[in-house]
């Protein structure tokens, strides 16, 4: 009797199931996942066991980045920025754009009080501020940067190639029709100017200490920190929230 031969069977498997799962995976993360936005200095946040999540609306959010000035000191460079109201109910007088506007007029109104300079800012302009992410420039010069091209953007905000980039923090002295005299700085003008501008939910978030993020490297610093912070103890305000990594169990 002959030996039966096994009839062969194919090897091929059929991937069509398993390619439109895998699209319907990507598709989903895609549109599910919240991408990081490009900031303009890289910072590694220190470490700590606080779970808590920074909140993803109605916040302003200061970074910190760091350089060694030409005297050998740390020099800091600061950038801000702001996020409204997530809920498209209110995009249009409390949503990012609407308080990136009005942020900007503010600050751009109240330097030119305390300096007596214009800072030719345009309604144009508070357009383009709108679409920016975290931004550093000094007032007087924030219409010439808004004229810029993207990449041109990036590099006038890049501290290895412009060491005075950064939000400034040196005194301006104002004397009042009294005779009486204010002191305060950009810094410190922005902050009010993101409180006064027109979004409740901001002004509550930063009262109750949940509207302010500090985002700073590990390596900062406490001379350069400690500026900040009492700047923002001196417009009184007093609760604010510093950005950390959580920490593993190698740290």
């Amino acid at each position: 009797m002959g030996k039966v031969k096994p009839k062969r069977k194919s090897t091929l498997i059929d991937m069509t199931a398993m390619s439109d799962v895998t699209v319907l995976l990507l598709t989903f993360f895609m549109l599910t996942s919240t991408f990081l936005a490009k900031e303009p200095v890289t910072v590694i946040t220190p470490s700590s066991v606080q779970e808590k999540k920074v909140p993803v609306e109605n916040v302003a959010t200061i970074l910190v980045g760091t350089t060694q000035g030409t005297d050998g000191k740390e020099k800091a460079h600061i950038f801000m920025s702001i996020l409204g109201a997530a809920d498209e109910e209110n995009a249009d007088a409390w949503g990012t754009k609407a308080v990136k506007r009005n942020a900007l007029q503010n600050a751009a109104t109240e330097y030119e009080k305390y300096t007596g300079k214009s800072t030719g800012i345009t309604s144009s302009d508070l357009d383009k501020f709108a679409e920016l992410n975290s931004v550093g420039v000094p007032l007087a010069q924030m219409h010439e940067f808004l004229q810029l091209k993207v990449e041109k953007q990036d590099e006038f905000q890049d501290p290895t190639k412009n060491p005075n980039i950064g939000i400034p923090m040196d005194e301006i002295v104002f004397t009042n029709a009294d005779g009486s005299k204010e002191i305060t700085n950009e810094f410190r003008i922005w902050m009010r100017a993101i409180n006064n501008a027109g979004n409740p939910q901001l002004s509550d978030a930063i009262k109750g200490g949940e509207g302010i993020a500090v985002k700073a490297d590990k390596d900062t610093k406490y001379e350069t920190m400690h500026q900040i912070l009492n700047d923002l103890q001196t417009i009184k305000m007093n609760r604010f929230s510093v950005m950390t990594a959580l920490k593993t169990e190698n740290d």
